[in-house]
């Protein structure tokens, strides 16, 4: 059977519950507006390490596959993407920038104390004017947003090619 000819049969926690583009299209292009906006002035690299370690910490699948791919197709190495799970023991990897924007990440994703910690805060604010601390922080919201959508949706990986949604 060729692969035009083949048909996808998922699993059913393999299949989307709901398409949320089609059935919630303002919400949907102002969400792509909104992360088009929080991008704005932050590292590219940097931008996909944070989606990335949100999506990680969320558990979204999707999320993960669209922006490891948009990592990996900007120069970002497989090396790094593999460590971001478990940064605090392999921060070589990082710059001090870089690991401030993951930490900073993990705090505003998980809120398990119900706040961002001073010291995580603080160690943002040194490497991270407050214009960029402010994308940041913007960028952080907008993928764990997305991450609740794909999570909730049941949003499938494995078909986004990278640049499918710039």
């Amino acid at each position: 059977m060729s692969s035009a000819q083949e048909t996808i049969e998922y699993a059913p926690e393999h299949t989307p519950r709901l398409q949320f583009a089609q059935h919630a299209p303002e919400v949907y292009k102002a969400m792509i507006r909104l992360d088009a906006a929080a991008k704005r002035g932050l590292d590219p690299t940097l931008y996909e390490l944070v989606k990335i370690r949100a999506s990680q910490l969320n558990h979204c699948a999707f999320c993960l596959d669209m922006h490891t791919k948009d990592a990996l197709a900007a120069g970002e190495s497989v090396e790094r993407i593999v460590q971001l799970s478990a940064w605090e023991e392999s921060k070589h990897f990082y710059t001090g920038k870089e690991l401030a924007a993951i930490e900073l990440t993990e705090a505003i994703t998980v809120l398990t104390d119900g706040f961002v910690p001073d010291e995580v805060y603080d160690r943002a604010a040194k490497h991270f004017e407050e214009a960029e601390l402010a994308q940041l922080i913007a960028a952080i919201t907008v993928i764990n947003a997305w991450n609740r959508i794909g999570v909730t949706t049941r949003m499938v990986p494995g078909h986004y090619r990278p640049g499918q949604h710039k």
